[in-house]
């Protein structure tokens, strides 16, 4: 005897069939038991969906009932891939609790996930995004996890911290670099120096250039709201091109350039395996690490011994910070912030504050 199926495109579980096969050829469940040599109970659970048909039941059935084992196997793989998706779906559902805690508006003006306002499109489009099955592991992605070691600010965001490193990291390789140059970098520096003096826009690209023949990828990116952060360094799996990524939080010239140069600092001082998050954002474990980058931008930008000159003068008048801004061949800003910074002159010193010029983003 030969039984026609037809497949429709609903999901049908295999035992539905199993029921009308056997009610066609007036066959028991209990005679089916008996001519596979299986548990009527067995034969049950299968009719009721509560147990899946193997391949190896399923080349049984074929003997017997003379219906392909690729039928029976077809719609169990066909009945499983729905029964998934609904708790996909579930599953998704539950995580669109979670949207808010992540800057999807700032990643969609950077067309790395789609435009949308379906919520579960958009938790579809993070799990792309982030590469992980589900949202609620991100955090125990050991690439992302220096984001969420961040503690040091109340309204900070690591699900924005860990975005914004994938924005990044995502930017970073399509950027084409030569293999890492350590000494070459290091011959970069007067030159990357000079750059302070051109407008934001011309020095950026300008550095993107000088820094991708040294090996190292350079990455401008808005800043996301509740990051925190100016910059961040890392290097990509194959260890031959770091990754320098930078916004302009807080827009000041010489926060950019103290920042940058805080940023080639690790680079060329410490490892490859560590991501460091400037502006603070650190594991505590690597705050030694941070303090050395930081002392490497400051006497990089200030020649430590003329800096302490200048001190002892006790003149930090505008006419003197201009005269000695244009000493160190230096923009007068990285002077007047690092004397705000480090509290020799206030903050709120209305003279000085016109020395600080700022820089405003402009999507590239």
């Amino acid at each position: 005897m030969e039984t026609n199926i037809y497949q429709s495109d609903l999901a049908i579980h295999p035992g539905e069939l199993l029921e009308e096969t056997l009610e066609e050829i007036a066959m028991s469940q209990a005679e089916l038991a008996n001519r596979l040599g299986r548990p009527l109970q067995a034969i049950n659970e299968i009719i009721k969906g509560k147990k899946s048909i193997t391949p190896k039941t399923a080349l049984e059935l074929e003997d017997v009932l003379n219906v392909p084992a690729h039928i029976w196997v077809g719609l169990e793989a066909e009945y499983q891939m729905i029964k998934a998706k609904e708790e996909e779906q579930k599953q998704m559902q539950e995580e669109s609790a979670l949207l808010s805690l992540f800057p999807y508006l700032e990643l969609s003006k950077l067309d790395l996930v789609q435009k949308t306002r379906d919520v579960l499109v958009k938790v579809d489009e993070l799990r792309r995004f982030f590469s992980v099955a589900k949202l609620t592991q991100i955090e125990h992605v050991k690439s992302y996890q220096p984001a969420f070691r961040v503690t040091n600010k109340k309204t900070v965001s690591h699900e924005a911290i860990a975005a914004w490193l994938q924005a990044g990291k995502i930017k970073a390789e399509t950027i084409e670099t030569q293999p890492f140059d350590h000494v070459k970098l290091k011959t970069k520096l007067p030159e990357l120096k000079t750059l302070m003096h051109d407008n934001i826009e011309d020095a950026t690209q300008k550095i993107r250039q000088l820094l991708a023949e040294c090996g190292v990828a350079f990455v401008m990116l808005p800043h996301f709201k509740h990051t925190h952060v100016n910059g961040a360094t890392f290097w990509l799996n194959s260890r031959e091109k770091a990754v320098i990524m930078m916004s302009l939080k807080g827009g000041f010239s010489d926060i950019f350039w103290f920042s940058f140069f805080h940023e080639i600092g690790h680079i060329l001082l410490h490892g490859k395996r560590e991501l460091f998050l400037e502006d603070g954002h650190c594991d505590p474990a690597l705050q030694k690490q941070e303090d050395e980058a930081d002392m490497f931008a400051k006497d990089l930008l200030i020649l430590p011994k003329a800096y302490s000159t200048f001190l002892e003068q006790h003149d930090f008048s505008k006419q003197n910070i201009l005269s000695f801004s244009k000493q160190m061949k230096i923009k007068p800003s990285i002077i007047v912030g690092r004397l705000m910074y480090e509290k020799i002159v206030p903050f709120n010193d209305y003279r000085l504050c016109k020395l600080r010029d700022s820089y405003k983003w402009a999507k590239e």
